[in-house]
């Protein structure tokens, strides 16, 4: 695992505030050469610091206001094929295996109510499903975020 330096963190934080900045732009508000800031972009990315463009999309935009987060109690022998299967349904949009009661933890996105029991249903489907347990998200409190760790990561 590549650790980030402060020019790294410096970089990253230049990016945080406006993502659309070229390299040479970058450099000049960093005082660092364009070479560097482009040799340092490469490197990042080669170690996968950069997300996929589009965890910045909300899916309300795309129609899709109501956020839930399915619990999913499944077989373990079955967890890889699973996860193939939900990688398979639109409306999911992430899942992390857990530690604790659950095994799965699958963020999905939908129109509503009644569409949100229909993306649900095709979980359940999912071989190696045992149950489900679904919480709606009411309201995002702390949005993700890495800026505070870019900043601590420039006082260490």
């Amino acid at each position: 695992m590549h650790t980030l330096d402060g020019t790294d963190a410096r970089i990253l934080l230049a990016l945080v505030r406006d993502p659309r900045q070229t390299v040479v732009a970058l450099a000049q508000q960093l005082g660092l050469s364009r070479n560097t800031v482009q040799a340092r972009m490469a490197a990042l990315e080669k170690h996968h610091a950069f997300l996929p463009f589009d965890h910045r999309i909300s899916p309300a935009a795309l129609g899709y206001p109501l956020t839930a987060f399915i619990s999913v109690h499944a077989r373990q022998q079955q967890l890889e094929a699973l996860a193939i299967s939900l990688a398979a349904i639109p409306e999911v949009l992430e899942v992390h295996g857990l530690s604790g009661r659950a095994d799965l933890l699958v963020r999905v996105a939908s129109t509503g109510a009644e569409d949100l029991f229909r993306v649900n249903g095709k979980i359940l489907a999912c071989d190696g499903v045992k149950r489900t347990e679904t919480s709606l998200a009411m309201n995002e409190l702390v949005p993700f975020r890495l800026t505070p760790l870019l900043e601590r990561r420039l006082r260490d």
